[in-house]
């Protein structure tokens, strides 16, 4: 008897890495903040063809976009999957929109090769991000149990809403500069601030500002350290709420502050021993708060 025939399966090709995954887009540290921390926020980017989505940070079921009863199109970005290229997976969800009913959740699959979001966004778009105070906009629009739709379903219903919005952190985005978001969770205050510059000349500048005392937004605050994230480097900044509480009294120190970066980062000399350990310091003290 003859050996059986083995047929193996096919992998699908995978997209190349790419660290920098929003970079080109329009708003870039504003989509990594409602990819990475923002609870409840949205923001319309206007397509290459002239449509527009409008970008979710959560939908229902952390699910992947989901195409209202008005035709519009809606796409999450904190979403269970990850096949390798995340831009390339938002980018699918939008061509899978094309194929998805109206009142329907876009089920999601493998993306494979294909365009990305760089390639169907308007890189003249506007991108301007609106923070909720809960998730109530996940029903706006819409009637609650309506048997022809199926975008809201009963996991999201008016008790499941008020249940996540209980989790919510009181969040907000600073309006002086881009990227930057205050939070408070708990006892705690935080400003992070997604900053658009290469990470090794971010160290590079931090150190030189924290070396010499330049680092603060303010009385009652302090650099703790950064995170990662899609290329970039988010720093956090803890604030004592008896001293500075809320995100206008940042406004102001953040303008300062990012004029005292951009000059640090305009200096190329060698970093000084004492700046070579601060950097050491910040590079080392990566933390995960989200």
């Amino acid at each position: 008897m003859g050996k059986k025939s083995r047929r193996k399966k096919t992998a699908k090709e995978r997209m190349p890495f790419v660290a920098r995954t929003f970079e080109g887009l329009p708003g870039e540290a504003d989509w990594i903040a409602l990819r990475e921390f923002v609870p409840a926020g949205t923001a319309d980017v206007t397509l290459k063809d002239g449509s527009s989505v409008r970008v979710c940070s959560l939908l229902p079921g952390a699910g992947a976009g989901l195409v209202r009863t008005d035709g519009q199109v809606w796409l999450g970005l904190q979403v269970q999957h990850n096949f390798g290229d995340i831009s390339r997976d938002l980018a699918h969800v939008l061509e899978l929109a094309a194929e998805t009913e109206p009142g329907t959740p876009i089920t999601m699959d493998d993306p494979g090769v294909g365009p990305r979001l760089q390639d169907l966004v308007d890189p003249a778009s506007s991108f301007d991000v609106t923070v909720h105070e809960g998730f109530d906009f996940w029903v706006e629009g819409t009637v609650p149990h309506s048997q022809s739709s199926r975008e809201v379903p009963p996991s999201s219903g008016s008790d499941a809403i008020a249940q996540a919005n209980e989790g919510i952190a009181p969040t907000t985005r600073l309006t002086s500069v881009e990227g930057a978001y205050w939070t408070r969770v708990g006892d705690h205050r935080w400003l992070r601030w997604v900053l658009p510059h290469d990470e090794s000349k971010m160290l590079d500048a931090l150190a030189r500002l924290q070396q010499r005392g330049d680092d603060r937004l303010g009385e009652g605050t302090r650099l703790l350290g950064s995170f990662r994230a899609h290329g970039l480097l988010v720093p956090v900044w803890e604030m004592d709420p008896a001293v500075t509480d809320g995100a206008e009294a940042l406004e102001e120190p953040a303008v300062a502050f990012g004029k005292r970066l951009e000059e640090a980062l305009a200096d190329t000399s060698d970093l000084t021993s004492e700046q070579r350990a601060v950097r050491n310091s910040l590079a080392h003290r990566q933390l995960t708060v989200r």
